[in-house]
């Protein structure tokens, strides 16, 4: 029997998936779905490559009710600029739920997880921010930084923003481009903590292995999604802040336990609160979040097999009504 799988590059998913409330409404679906626990997600696979600088890893997850499920690989080979090459790319493949056949290779680049990434950031300060943020502030400058705060701008419409980075550079560039592309009027801050002081919504974006966000910063009405810890080195937040905060939250537990910021705060015997909730129970209303805008909150997204499920599926839906990409016969 011949089927035919669908082939999309990143510049066919350019055209049809987009970092919109479209996007981060799928997204928030996957959290939702995350609670019920009926969604299957196994750990992640993470593999180094020391002699190259490299690392891969590899997410996947069953969301029942979704016609398929992904499996995504995103290598990350940090000498490659060295060489004129990215650093990050990756792909990510469809399969039926139904038959296990494969229905698409979707060869991003990357893109989907940065749409994916950011539309969690979106999910969290939805659930988690205060209900009015007038100034928020991304602590790092790079393709995160800009897609974070875009994100956060469609659930909580801010009126200014900040930008902190080692490179004073790369901070002013980051903050020119958030300006022209929200419409409003964005600075590169010299300090970090003011940054912070000033701000209702924080979102760090960093590799951080030492906290860029120190607990003596936190303030009455200050929400943080720290999304830059990903791997077992990586530390953006002081440990000390996830024990001082109101209300921590953790995208899966049991990963933050191991890549995020939780992994730190428990190594350091801070953390003795037991099981965080998670977005999805927020997101579900199985656990309570914010309960005043006074509270401070600190969420800790270490990416899910969930979210590429449903990035995945919504690209191959949209990229079929619009009649883009090419097939293969098999």
């Amino acid at each position: 029997m011949v089927r035919d799988v669908s082939i999309l590059t990143e510049a066919d998913l350019r055209q049809v998936v987009r970092l919109d409330p479209d996007a981060v409404e799928m997204v928030e679906r996957a959290f939702a779905a995350l609670a019920s626990g009926k969604v299957v997600m196994p750990p992640i696979l993470s593999m180094a490559i020391p002699e190259a600088n490299g690392e891969v890893d590899v997410k996947t997850a069953y969301i029942p009710g979704f016609d398929g499920f992904a499996i995504k690989v995103s290598p990350g080979f940090f000498d490659n600029p060295k060489i004129g090459l990215p650093s990050l790319n990756g792909l990510m493949i469809l399969f039926s739920a139904k038959t296990g056949l494969v229905e698409a290779l979707l060869l991003d680049n990357g893109y989907l997880t940065d749409v994916r990434t950011a539309a969690a950031g979106a999910v969290a300060a939805k659930h988690l921010a205060p209900s009015r943020v007038r100034t928020a502030g991304v602590i790092g400058t790079g393709a995160q930084a800009r897609l974070q705060l875009q994100a956060a701008h469609l659930v909580r419409p801010f009126e200014h923003a900040l930008v902190w980075g080692r490179d004073a550079a790369r901070a002013a560039a980051c903050a020119s481009d958030l300006q022209s592309s929200l419409g409003i009027p964005v600075r590169a801050e010299p300090d970090a903590a003011r940054l912070v002081a000033e701000s209702q919504l924080v979102v760090t974006t960093t590799p951080a292995e030492e906290p860029v966000l120190k607990s003596a910063w936190l303030h009455p009405g200050l929400h943080v999604t720290a999304m830059g810890s990903d791997q077992a080195g990586k530390n953006e937040i002081e440990p000390g802040a996830l024990a001082a905060c109101d209300l921590y939250v953790a995208d899966r537990a049991s990963q933050c336990e191991i890549l995020g910021e939780l992994r730190s705060a428990i190594a350091a015997g801070i953390w003795t609160r037991g099981a965080p909730p998670e977005l999805g129970d927020i997101v579900a209303g199985t656990r309570t979040g914010r309960t005043s805008d006074d509270q401070v909150t600190i969420c800790d997204l270490t990416g899910t097999g969930a979210q590429d499920t449903a990035i995945a599926t919504q690209a191959l839906a949209a990229a079929r009504r619009a009649g883009i990409g090419s097939t293969i016969a098999t």
